[in-house]
């Protein structure tokens, strides 16, 4: 029989798209006194005109786009958990029933990219309380590879140069914190 041990920590994101910039900066604030400080941020760039005007008539016009990573990790047995949360917090921030912020979190670790949704597929892998999860992308020789379901903004060069970043940063926290433990 294997052994049993604790999941290793690893870097939380969350994908946002927003219609309005000061609801996005409301859950943002909330994120941060949840999760801790933000380490990263992605350039914002229009959802809307590069990849889908899917959200827009709910959000009431234009879907902006950012992905935010956090400094601290996180243990991703969370997944759901976190995912239930930030549903609350786009209720939350709702207009007349609409959203005007979608926030998905996501874990990254040095082999993959891990996205929470509400949505059920025959891909997708059940948490718990109707949350899924899936891989979105996967890392190996030296990039990301997609998946048949890969979001198309997440196969561009712009979020994959981005989290390439915070994948970085995850390793070296990752070596540092394998390196302290060894010491123990």
């Amino acid at each position: 029989m294997g052994a049993v041990y604790d999941f290793e920590e690893e870097k939380l994101i969350v994908g946002v798209i927003y219609s309005d910039r000061e609801l996005m900066e409301k859950a943002i604030a909330i994120l941060v006194e949840e999760f801790g400080e933000i380490e990263d941020v992605s350039e914002e760039f229009s959802f809307s005109k590069e990849f889908s005007d899917y959200y827009d008539e709910e959000m009431g016009g234009e879907g902006l786009r950012r992905i935010y990573s956090f400094k601290n990790t996180v243990d991703p047995a969370r997944q759901a958990d976190i995912k239930i949360r930030t549903n609350e917090i786009e209720n939350m921030l709702s207009v007349d029933g609409g959203r005007r912020v979608n926030l998905d979190p996501g874990f990254i670790n040095h082999g993959r990219l891990l996205l929470a949704t509400t949505k059920k597929a025959g891909f997708r892998i059940p948490l718990k309380d109707g949350i899924y999860t899936e891989m979105t992308l996967f890392f190996a020789r030296g990039e990301w590879h997609k998946l048949p379901w890969t979001y198309r903004d997440y196969q561009s060069e712009r979020v994959q140069r981005f989290i390439t970043e915070v994948r970085h940063k995850y390793l070296l926290q990752r070596r540092k914190s394998m390196a302290e433990n060894a010491k123990k």
